[in-house]
């Protein structure tokens, strides 16, 4: 089969939709399919040397306030790049911008498309302009529908589309590497140096923006016993680093590094309202790590309360700092929580995962041909 993946984001950029094409891409070659990649160009043109299929970079900028997100420009290329892979199916990764330009493209050449929702536009609408929840709607529904599948990554956001009236969704999670994140990774030297007090190790792992409310672990930071270790970067840096003294920011991890890292930690805190998914509370789980997350998006399908972790209101900082202190006082529970989140999600393999998309393909192309027959 061959297929383009058209994404927002590919790395070296670091982030949930840049990092779920990047495994889609490589389980396909794995499965013997050929895709192509579509993405933004990179700041500096780095080199794809690691990606596992070609890529095809198309004009960007920076987005304005936000750098680390760039934003694709109006370019032949894109056009170009489907044409010339002669696919079967065309990938939209969190269409936005040149996911509705690959969308047009693939609707001119009669080529089926999948659409994966991936990012909570409305809530980053109310959370950047304070308005425009309706509008981002809109838009989804209408980049969506145009669509001949869209994949959910979660219940809450399958129900979300549903009820904004985007037709033909389908449910498609996250894999996580178990193999690379994992309890084993637990290193003493690195928690002395996080926490060389013996404090409890309490971390946070994602992009320090507006919209992930990282300022939430203010009141967590100032418990006593408790060292906040921060994991990330982006535009709210700087403000976080005021709003939550005592903490310690670690910046961008990657890889084993990061691995190293959420094994390390005691506890593992999530404190934004938008996750479509959430990654890292995955991430977190697979290095037996117990999870504080808020009860809504993604994290609802993740974590199960009272056994892998818990769920607490969205936007409540007290809530965020008691369920920690609950934990703080109990080892035996984090252990259990721990275990369990491990166990949880030892299937969810991005083989599976990957598997299963290439279903959602094939579901795709019959649906087409039987059409065509009719």
């Amino acid at each position: 089969m061959r297929v383009v993946i058209v994404t927002e984001s590919f790395p070296p950029d670091v982030n949930g939709v840049a990092h779920c094409a990047l495994q889609t891409a490589r389980h396909l070659v794995d499965r013997g399919h050929t895709p192509l990649v579509v993405a933004p160009a990179t700041a500096g043109d780095a080199p794809d040397d690691g990606a596992p299929c070609p890529v095809v970079r198309v004009p960007s900028l920076p987005l304005p306030g936000y750098p680390q997100v760039r934003v694709a420009l109006p370019s032949r290329r894109l056009a170009a790049a489907i044409a010339g892979h002669r696919p079967d199916i065309v990938h939209l990764a969190g269409p936005f911008v040149l996911g509705v330009r690959g969308m047009a493209a693939a609707a001119r050449l009669g080529l089926p498309a999948v659409a994966v929702y991936q990012t909570d536009l409305a809530g980053y609408a109310r959370t950047y302009v304070g308005a425009g929840e309706a509008a981002a709607w809109r838009r989804i529904r209408s980049v969506h529908a145009a669509a001949d599948l869209t994949l959910a990554p979660s219940g809450a956001a399958l129900r979300d589309l549903e009820a904004h009236g985007v037709p033909r969704v389908r449910l498609w999670p996250r894999g996580v590497d178990t193999v690379r994140f994992r309890p084993g990774l637990r290193d003493d030297g690195l928690r002395r140096g996080l926490a060389p007090n013996g404090e409890l190790v309490v971390g946070y792992v994602g992009r320090l923006a507006p919209e992930k409310q990282v300022e939430l672990l203010a009141a967590t930071c100032a418990m006593p016993g408790v060292r906040v270790v921060v994991v990330g970067d982006g535009p709210s840096r700087t403000a976080l680093e005021r709003a939550l003294p005592g903490a310690l920011f670690l910046g961008r991890r990657t890889g084993d590094d990061l691995a190293r890292i959420f094994a390390s930690l005691d506890v593992f805190v999530h404190t934004g309202p938008f996750e479509t998914f959430c990654q890292t509370v995955q991430e977190a789980m697979a290095g037996g790590v117990p999870v504080v997350a808020p009860a809504v998006g993604g994290p609802l399908d993740l974590v199960a309360h009272g056994r892998t972790g818990m769920l607490v209101p969205p936007r409540d900082a007290a809530a965020v700092r008691d369920a920690v202190w609950s934990l703080a006082a109990d080892p035996g529970l984090r252990a259990a929580y721990g275990a369990a989140g491990r166990a949880t999600v030892e299937g969810r393999t991005w083989a599976a995962v990957g598997d299963r998309l290439i279903g959602y393909y094939a579901d795709v192309l019959a649906g087409r041909r039987t059409a065509v027959a009719a």
